[in-house]
């Protein structure tokens, strides 16, 4: 894109696999500047592209339409960045979280009990004690 070039909205939907309506909804919100009109219609430039992306990304990450909005507007690099930390120890967080999830997963779907509850083995992970899981014990494998 030419920086003297301009989009519509179809095109920048189409461009990152959104419906025009969101768009529409980020500009009302305040995430996006409203486009230049010509004509009615909307034209947006790179630089809606670059914030636009910006927004996929952290929807990706788990912010909020009105965390993004915040990140986006706030006045200083410092209150930008005590921002940034709270929502970098929440997806911590939820990493953590998701790493042990993804471990219980990963061992019911080895484990050969007949009731996984009733494995030692799956117990113990359950109840956050478990260490490494390469051991056989109780009718299960891990």
């Amino acid at each position: 894109m030419k920086s003297s070039e301009h989009m519509q909205i179809g095109e920048v939907a189409e461009r990152f696999d959104l419906a025009p309506h969101v768009l529409r909804h980020w500009e009302a919100m305040g995430l996006l500047t409203p486009a230049t009109r010509v004509s009615g219609r909307r034209r947006y430039t790179r630089d809606h592209l670059v914030r636009v992306l910006t927004i996929i990304r952290a929807k990706a990450a788990g912010m909020s339409l009105e965390q993004i909005r915040e990140m986006l507007s706030v006045p200083g690099q410092a209150e930008r960045q005590a921002l940034l930390r709270r929502h970098h120890a929440e997806l911590e967080h939820r990493l953590q979280e998701i790493t042990a999830s993804k471990a219980l997963i990963e061992h019911l779907m080895q484990c050969t009990a007949d009731d996984f509850t009733q494995c030692p083995n799956y117990r113990r992970i359950v109840e956050g004690e478990a260490g490494p899981h390469d051991h056989r014990e109780g009718g299960c494998v891990t």
